[in-house]
């Protein structure tokens, strides 16, 4: 088969042949329909999240929609046929963490799909049976793309880590990203009354169609947070960007209880924080990694019951990626990109 590969961290993908490989006991072969591309994928081709040399090549691309057509011996044929998405990380299934239903938390976690093992940007891939998630089959697999990551993120936050509920107000900063359209969504959607904060007119628009309101975010030093919602400041504030700027605006800004959410990994980012002010106004700073295999599922549940709606700025077959990929770069992209592997000629 032909898909793309990448030969050193950092460098630019690589069109060429790549040899099948058959499913082993444990694993199951998916023909990819789809695989989202979000700003994830690249930091994984960047290294960010993995660089040893051993790992290469590597066929990257995390959010993988497709039909299990193999599996490996004495592994579940029901599944053949069937069609799912894959769980980004590689958990080991049998941790503390893991058999509790937080697999983000593994104590034995082997790394990440697309970047520890191929992903979904050659149109066959190998999974462990454990990273293959079911999803209704009537869930078009390119509005799929969404769910394993984009979505499955944003529930997390709302669900585990905000607590987000009726009466909550909640700023999301970046919300016309490929997360951050799902998030102002899935937060508005558990009761929530929500702001998204962006740059771009487009992106905006994107998110006042959604039915939040959208407030451009250009420079924080003159963004009053308690003049965001009638009913005061917020109490929960999402932050997808994860700079100074927006990490001390998020944690200044915020109401008595309330909760900075920090998603961001950027290395040598700090920011001040006041104890005094944790302490009298019981502000909490969370962090949130990824999801739970669950939360995936429940992702698919809200896509396919319309409930949330996926934002998928642009559809590309393999010979439109790299564009895409300059694009979601020069951040032009509204919500999420798809590589759609049936427009591959």
């Amino acid at each position: 088969m032909k898909g793309f590969r990448i030969h050193s961290w950092g460098s630019q993908l690589q069109w060429e042949e790549i040899e099948e490989t058959q499913p082993g006991p444990g694993e199951v072969a998916v023909d990819v329909e789809a695989c989202g591309v979000g700003l994830t994928v690249l930091n994984c081709i960047r290294g960010d999240l993995g660089n040893a040399p051993e790992l290469l090549p590597r066929v990257p691309g995390h959010e993988i929609v497709g039909r299990v057509t193999e599996v490996g011996e004495g592994d579940d044929a029901g599944l053949i046929g069937r069609r799912v998405v894959a769980y980004f990380y590689l958990s080991c299934g049998h941790c503390p963490e893991c058999t509790a239903g937080d697999e983000p938390l593994c104590r034995n976690l082997a790394g990440l799909v697309g970047v520890n093992t191929d992903g979904g940007y050659a149109p066959r891939v190998v999974l462990p049976a454990r990273n293959v998630i079911t999803v209704p089959d009537t869930l078009d697999p390119v509005a799929a793309t969404v769910v394993p990551d984009a979505v499955a993120t944003p529930v997390h936050v709302s669900r585990s880590r905000a607590k987000i509920g009726p009466g909550d107000r909640v700023v999301v900063i970046g919300a016309g990203g490929g997360v951050g359209a799902h998030m102002v969504q899935v937060a508005a959607w558990d009761g929530a009354e929500v702001v998204g904060l962006d740059l771009s007119e487009p992106k905006l628009a994107r998110i006042a169609e959604l039915g939040v309101r959208g407030v451009r975010s250009d420079d924080f030093s003159a963004l009053d947070s308690a003049g965001l919602f009638d009913g005061g400041p917020p109490t929960v504030v999402v932050d997808l960007v994860g700079t100074t700027a927006s990490l001390s605006w998020s944690l200044d800004g915020l109401g008595a209880r309330g909760r900075m959410i920090v998603l961001t990994t950027f290395r040598d980012r700090t920011v001040e924080m006041d104890p005094r002010r944790l302490v009298f106004g019981e502000v909490s700073v969370v962090g949130s990694r990824y999801a739970s295999k669950r939360q995936v599922a429940e992702g698919a549940d809200l896509v396919a019951s319309g409930a949330i709606r996926p934002v998928i700025g642009e559809v590309v077959g393999p010979g439109q990626l790299l564009d895409l990929h300059a694009r979601l770069e020069a951040g032009t992209l509204v919500g999420r990109g798809a590589l759609d592997w049936t427009k591959h000629a």
